[in-house]
């Protein structure tokens, strides 16, 4: 696996260097230019994402969709464990178990995923999030099941 903006923005990196550049470069995904979020902070085996939900994540209902904080949730557990990976390595979500806490609407506010790499094997990475508003309290939480790959 390889290509995507990461490799773009730093080519031959490791993982973390990669999120750092991106960082650097004010650059992001389609998937947080079309959701409306953005990875804030990232560092070894952690990393957080900020967003503000808004109609544009609606669905019928009127509500927040629940898929916007399984993609925060998801984005944050991912870019955690690939800030674990060499410039070798790749990965890929397996598993994502969502529980909603809360549900948001566009006066939630922002909003925050913040992630963590619980354990790191050669070819599996466990990881686990939340997601709280900006009072911090807690609307969703998340564990991920990743594969690493080599590229």
């Amino acid at each position: 696996m390889s290509g995507g903006l990461a490799d773009e923005v730093a080519p031959g990196a490791t993982g973390l260097e990669q999120l750092q550049a991106l960082l650097a470069a004010g650059r992001m995904p389609g998937i947080g230019t079309s959701l409306q979020f953005t990875l804030t902070e990232i560092d070894t085996g952690r990393a957080v994402f900020e967003g503000t939900p808004g109609e544009h994540a609606y669905n019928p209902i009127g509500s927040v969709h629940g898929g916007y904080a399984a993609s925060l949730l998801d984005s944050a557990c991912g870019c955690a464990v690939h800030s674990t990976l060499s410039a070798a390595e790749a990965y890929t979500t397996v598993e994502l178990k969502i529980s909603y806490v809360r549900g948001m609407t566009k006066d939630t506010g922002p909003v925050r995923a913040e992630a963590v790499v619980v354990n790191r094997g050669r070819r599996v990475a466990f990881a686990e999030a939340k997601l709280t508003d900006a009072t911090g309290r807690l609307l969703a939480t998340a564990s991920s099941t990743l594969l690493i790959i080599e590229r």
